[in-house]
């Protein structure tokens, strides 16, 4: 290994100045009473949960993140998965409503720290909003309409981020939580896809590559600057996004996925200028 470099997952990384940051939020002590939608309900190790999300924390600082982690309460058995709480753009968070009324409580702390760096807005009731239905390709909004997203909850935030110079649009979603379960971005140019859960057509103008067959929960990968943060679970699709030239960091996130988690819900990116 070279002076200067660190070895996270499976690959060599240059330290990095920090530029950006990470917001999570700790594993709550009873994550085994989380919402389950589309995976059945299996035991969770809260104790493995909590070292792997603690790697996933390590992985963003290697990549250049400076992380401010929120402590979690035992009433908020989901609140690891802190990305449907809210969405940050450059001008505005706006504060979701999340679909699962269990949930709603957790974006209290979440706006107490986002309300002292950025313009906050909100999803009003009776609007339900998740942040994982919500995909940001530079100025390209793409919104999931699922199960947890309604439609007064699409129209609020089309509101705000049209506002703001954004386009938007929304993709049906079908077998599957989230619109970042099916499809989420790997670059400016590149989408990671599941066809099966939502489709192809609606992303012409992009690259797409599309998960292993035997891979089907693999199309959700996180951007950090230039890299690409990724569950180790799913070989065959990382040699895809390899073979198109992606510099990616594996990480293991088995028991946060038994809880119907995946890497880009766990964290909020930000410019740290913020």
């Amino acid at each position: 290994m070279r002076r200067g470099e660190r070895e996270t997952g499976r690959r060599y990384h240059v330290a990095r100045m920090s530029s950006l940051m990470a917001v999570t939020r700790a594993v709550s002590p009873q994550m085994g009473a989380c919402q389950l939608t589309h995976v059945p309900r299996v035991p969770i190790d809260v104790a493995l949960a909590a070292e792997q999300h603690a790697a996933y924390e390590r992985t963003l600082e290697q990549l250049g993140c400076t992380i401010h982690r929120l402590p979690a309460g035992a009433d908020m058995p989901d609140s690891v998965f802190i990305e449907d709480t809210a969405v940050v753009l450059d001008e505005i968070s706006i504060i979701m409503r999340p679909g699962a009324a269990s949930r709603r409580g957790e974006t209290t702390a979440v706006e107490e720290w986002l309300k002292h760096r950025i313009l906050i807005g909100r999803i009003e009731p009776p609007a339900t909003m998740d942040g994982g239905d919500v995909m940001v390709v530079g100025r390209s909004i793409f919104v999931g309409a699922s199960s947890r997203t309604s439609q007064a909850g699409l129209d609020q935030f089309r509101a705000i981020v049209e506002y703001f110079g954004y386009s938007m649009t929304i993709i049906e979603v079908r077998g599957c939580l989230h619109l970042k379960s099916a499809v989420s971005a790997a670059g400016e140019e590149t989408l990671l896809i599941n066809p099966r859960w939502v489709s192809a057509d609606r992303f012409a103008e992009y690259r797409l590559v599309a998960v292993h067959p035997e891979e089907q929960l693999a199309a959700n990968v996180m951007r950090v600057g230039e890299d690409l943060v990724y569950s180790a679970a799913y070989p065959r699709t990382l040699e895809c996004l390899v073979g198109v030239g992606a510099r990616v960091t594996t990480v293991d996130v088995s028991e946060l996925a038994k809880a119907e988690g995946a890497v880009t819900c766990c964290s909020l990116i930000m410019n740290s200028a913020l």
